[in-house]
């Protein structure tokens, strides 16, 4: 397996850090790496990276698992309770070793189809209220013609003379241990315990078809970035009558130009200028949905926070809305006229915060650093 890093040094956090850091610092570098946002040529892998150590840091489980293993090769049959699974007992665990199946399985019992996934991107808004959409994707269906069994319409599939349809093949060999037998997929039938003589012209013996399915989605107000949404019945189709797999849609959240989400609250930060702050103001709020007015009180500080109650994202699961919280930032002028930097003498003056940019003034205070590091 290709080494990984360690999924807390990917976020940022340390081993003890709590659910709600690790999600802070998800949401963080989710906004940094996505690819919509960072055109870097290895955005994408960092943000696949930073889903992949999200995914299971914030699940208990998966974590608990993490913490005690590590990475873990899903090829080594590695369980969330940390050890092998080998399913129904010995009998599995010999099998492992001398490739048979133990018979147990029908292979022409009904097969469910293989799930699926599609990744879709939204826009910030679309999130927030949701929508309904058409999507388009490539899947595999059960044949029309032959209804999934690979055959001619008119014929049957025939069972396999060399394993009598069970699908496998035993060898026995002798060894120093004794009389070992081995068993293995039959090389006649490939494992299926059929043989098809006639083949369906339109699948061609397999009893499924490749097909684009266009299918109608409904995203519900309030998903957020990484969500997924099952639709049942959905992915790719059955073997031999078993029912289709089903179709998993990840979402993916554009980020927003003016408005950041945590949970069901929405962030913002709007400029205020110092008259404004310094006698309050009245200002305009855009919000998710409209313009509201907001009133700053004389006085407000740079940094200062304000609530605006259930202007913030529907709730997913429940009723109600999160809130929005405005961050006022005041701007300083770059670029004064004379006439307004005479005003702000004037104020300094009164005020006791004068600026002068004679040589005694600076001199004065060079000398009063030059006492305070003498003691004086």
């Amino acid at each position: 397996m290709a080494s990984k890093r360690d999924y807390y040094d990917v976020l940022g956090v340390g081993k003890d850090a709590s659910a709600d850091e690790i999600k802070k610092s998800y949401r963080k570098l989710a906004r940094e790496f996505h690819p919509d946002v960072n055109k870097a040529a290895d955005a994408e892998t960092k943000f696949k990276e930073v889903k992949e150590a999200y995914d299971v840091l914030s699940d208990d489980g998966k974590r608990s698992t993490y913490d005690r293993f590590g990475h873990v090769d899903p090829n080594q049959g590695m369980g969330g309770g940390g050890g092998a699974d080998f399913g129904g007992g010995f009998g599995d665990i010999f099998d492992m070793f001398f490739g048979g199946g133990g018979g147990r399985r029908d292979p022409n019992a009904p097969q469910r189809g293989n799930d699926l996934q599609y990744t879709m991107t939204v826009e910030f808004k679309e999130a927030v209220f949701g929508k309904e959409t058409e999507i388009t994707i490539p899947r595999t269906e059960t044949c029309d013609t032959c209804h999934g069994d690979g055959a001619k319409p008119g014929t049957k599939p025939e069972t396999c003379s060399v394993c009598k349809g069970s699908g496998q093949q035993e060898v026995v060999q002798n060894t120093p241990f004794g009389r070992m037998v081995n068993r293995r997929a039959c090389t006649n039938c490939s494992g299926t315990g059929r043989v098809i003589k006639d083949k369906c012209t339109t699948c061609h013996g397999a009893g499924k078809v490749k097909r684009q399915r266009k299918i109608n989605i409904r995203i519900p107000a309030g998903v957020d970035d990484g969500a997924q949404i099952r639709m049942s019945g959905e992915g790719e189709g059955g073997l031999r009558g078993g029912p289709a797999g089903d179709l998993y849609i990840v979402i993916r959240v554009k980020p927003h130009e003016f408005f950041e989400r945590e949970g069901d609250d929405i962030y913002c930060e709007v400029p205020l200028t110092f008259v404004q702050a310094a006698l309050g103001d009245e200002i305009e709020i855009p919000t998710l949905t409209e313009k509201i007015k907001l009133k700053v009180p004389a006085g407000t500080q740079t940094g200062t926070y304000f609530r605006l109650k259930g202007k913030g994202v529907p709730k997913l699961r429940g009723y109600g809305q999160g809130d929005q919280h405005v961050k006022v930032t005041i701007v300083t002028p770059t670029s004064l006229t004379d006439d307004q930097k005479e005003l702000l003498r004037q104020f300094g003056g009164l005020s006791g915060d004068a600026v002068s940019n004679d040589q005694e003034h600076h001199e004065s205070i060079f000398e009063k650093m030059k006492k305070a590091f003498r003691g004086e």
